[in-house]
């Protein structure tokens, strides 16, 4: 098992079984990850609450208490971090579960390394394009809101200084120029004025 992961990961893994999490935690420190384990869905969260954000959470369903799946829908809704399912039998009800709760894969215990190494790459894999794709998207819509703020502003101009929207445009960008500063807030600032003399009317 010499396949280290170039930027050591760190797994959290959560199990009420001690055996399971001894065997899986070894195999995976052998094979390059940083692991950190919990035996309740009560530990996870005191070592979530602690600060520490793991790239992946490898998580039994079925366990006493409460449910893996309850952790399941934490992790998905509130802190983002992804996450795969263990379970010690096959049920389309909890793969639809564990699907809906945003999980990256699903294993039938009893699990072995030689299953579990390639199903957690493939599931850090997914988590980065999961990742890059959010953060594109962030990009394109504070693109959006620019573009949007600088038509905005343009069409105030206009008005303010009976111009056309070329001419409105032209006299914003030269404005920007001579003040060294982008467009985009330049716009936000034209906006902010504009609401603040309105407030004032």
């Amino acid at each position: 098992m010499n396949a280290n992961p170039p930027s050591n990961p760190q797994i959290l893994l959560v199990d009420d079984d001690r055996l399971v999490l001894s065997t899986l935690s070894r195999g995976l420190s052998g094979a390059g990850y940083r692991v950190s384990s919990a035996e309740s869905v009560d530990d996870a969260e005191a070592i979530l609450a602690g600060g520490e954000r793991p790239d992946l959470v490898v998580l039994d369903v079925s366990m006493p208490v409460r449910s893996g799946l309850e952790l399941a829908e934490r992790l998905h809704s509130f802190d983002h971090i992804p996450f795969m399912l263990l379970t010690a039998y096959s049920d389309s009800e909890i793969v639809e579960q564990a699907t809906a709760c945003g999980a990256l894969g699903y294993l039938v215990k009893p699990v072995d390394m030689p299953q579990l190494l390639p199903a957690i790459k493939a599931a850090l894999a997914r988590a980065g394009d999961i990742h890059s794709l959010q953060a594109t998207g962030r990009q394109l819509q504070a693109a959006l809101d620019s573009e949007r703020e600088i038509s905005i502003a343009i069409g105030i101009t206009m008005v303010q200084y009976r111009l056309d929207r070329k001419a409105a445009f032209e006299l914003l960008r030269k404005t920007a120029r001579n003040q060294n500063r982008k467009l985009a807030e330049l716009a936000a600032n034209v906006i902010g004025a504009s609401e603040t003399l309105n407030l004032g009317a």
